[in-house]
């Protein structure tokens, strides 16, 4: 009786044991075992485990996609939806330029563009509800929506680049139409200077002097008055260097050498001590530095009144017309004397070219053009007040502060700690016996020091304002010398102070 053996084992599950075992599971390593392990998986000895596992595994892959897959759809319709935002902002965009200035093709183009975009968009919506976001690959959806949302900014920047060039263009008309109108405006300012000075300038501002023993108030008057010639000839004078291409610094470090002008406009004051220095020579001689000029009566107050008659007539008339009726005057002579000396030849070639105005002077003859009708409403007006000033009882005298000078305690009250000193003098002050006018120089250190005989002006070059009479200070004691505190008290209570703390 044979004895009962064991069914045999199933010999495919053995054989895809070992099938798997040999694929799945490494061959033992023969180097050393510290070394690193091998890839390993999961030893399924079951082939239906295995099958089950692949499939798993197949399926979580392709849930994976699919959710990949919805991703880049929702991806690509967002995109889709920016595009069509931003196409609808370029066509607003392209809408309102169109507006103004209004074009009605243009209006109505970009109108039907914003409607179609806006159907456009309502399609997305309505896509979107339905849950059929798109049926073409989600990378290309995305890559034509970028595309698209591309061109929609290069609109908008071509339509503010647009407005921006009107803008500049509206902005460069009206920039040219105000520098037109400034021209114009310089043309007629110009033409009524001319009108002014061959009329005799301001003469209803001399009307009111008349004859008398002294008058300060009126004397001022008629510096002011003088001294806005001046300047009036600097700006013209400056105009023609411009225009003959001049380095303006180097003209007036050559007017007065080694001074440093902080502005640019402050080397006019330079032009004007020149003008000035040229102009007021020999103002305290009765004469006015003409040679050989003896034509004065005998006696004080014969002498005086023919001054005030002179006065009397220069003022009513403008230079040309004085000269036309009087060529061989006292001031024709003055006239020709200061332009030879003022306008060297150079000078004058270099604005004009020839030297025909020079010749023109010399003969007795008044040139035609704005720079020789300023110059002589300069010679004008400084007449004016030399013949006022002699016709005054008291002398007169001219004088400048030299550079460097350093202001006196005696004469002046400081404003400021340390010493100042003057840098040139613009305009010189004029001495009576009894008064003095101030000179204007401006300053050369950072504050202003006030002094009776010459005071730095506020504003560097306003007009001799403050008349300080000397027979006035009789109620003041001061001891051997005027004390610096005393001065200014009285000048306080005088009215004349014109400085103080702070300035």
């Amino acid at each position: 009786m044979e004895s009962a053996r064991p069914p045999p084992a199933a010999p495919n599950k053995s054989k895809l044991s070992q099938t798997l075992k040999r694929a799945i599971l490494p061959k033992k390593s023969t180097k050393n075992p510290s070394s690193p392990a091998g890839f390993c998986l999961p030893i399924i000895a079951d082939g239906k485990k295995a099958r089950c596992f692949f499939e798993s595994h197949r399926k979580h892959l392709e849930r994976e996609s699919a959710e990949e897959v919805e991703e880049s759809r929702a991806r690509a319709f967002v995109a889709r939806l920016f595009a069509a935002v931003s196409f609808i902002k370029a066509t607003y965009a392209e809408l309102q330029t169109a507006q103004l200035p209004y074009d009605a093709s243009a209006v109505k183009t970009a109108d039907q563009a914003v409607v179609d975009e806006l159907k456009s968009l309502s399609e997305l919506k309505r896509r979107f509800l339905k849950d059929q976001i798109g049926s073409s690959p989600p990378h290309v959806t995305a890559m034509l929506a970028e595309i698209r949302e591309q061109h929609a900014q290069m609109k908008i920047y071509e339509i503010t680049m647009r407005k921006m060039q009107g803008e500049i263009e509206r902005k460069g008309q009206s920039a040219a139409a105000l520098r037109e109108e400034l021209a114009e405006l310089a043309r007629n300012n110009r033409a009524a200077e001319k009108k002014i000075a061959a009329a005799g300038g301001s003469s209803s501002v001399l009307d009111n002097i008349g004859f008398s023993d002294f008058n300060p108030t009126n004397f001022v008057l008629v510096l002011r008055y003088a001294l806005k010639s001046v300047r009036n000839f600097v700006r013209v004078l400056v105009r023609e260097m411009e225009a003959a291409n001049w380095d303006i610094g180097a003209a007036a470090n050559a007017a007065e050498p080694g001074v440093a002008f902080v502005k640019k406009d402050h080397r006019a004051f330079a032009f004007e001590s020149f003008v000035c220095r040229e102009i007021f020579a020999g103002f305290d001689r009765p004469s006015f530095s003409i040679e050989g000029d003896n034509r004065f009566p005998a006696g004080e107050t014969r002498r005086r009144r023919a001054f005030f008659e002179d006065f009397r007539r220069l003022r009513s008339v403008g230079a040309a017309e004085y000269l036309d009726r009087n060529p061989n005057s006292a001031f024709g002579e003055y006239l020709r004397c200061k332009y030879l000396k003022l306008v060297h030849p150079k000078m004058e070639f270099s604005f004009w070219g020839n030297l025909s105005r020079r010749k023109t002077v010399g003969s007795g003859g008044f040139p035609a053009g704005e720079f020789f009708t300023a110059f002589a409403e300069v010679c004008r007006r400084a007449c004016l007040l030399h013949l006022l000033a002699f016709s005054f009882e008291e002398e007169v005298r001219v004088f400048r502060v030299g550079r460097g000078s350093r202001f006196s305690d005696v004469y002046m009250d400081g404003v400021a700690d340390g010493g100042a000193r003057v840098a040139f003098t613009v305009v010189p002050g004029f001495e009576f016996s009894r008064t003095v006018v101030q000179s204007q120089a401006p300053r050369r250190l950072r504050h202003f020091l006030r002094n009776f005989w010459s005071c730095p002006s506020n504003t560097l070059r306003a007009a001799a304002a403050r008349v300080v009479k000397v027979k006035q200070w009789s109620g003041l004691k001061f001891g051997g010398a005027p004390h610096a505190k005393s001065i200014r008290d009285f000048l306080i209570r005088t009215g004349f102070w014109i400085g103080g703390p702070g300035i």
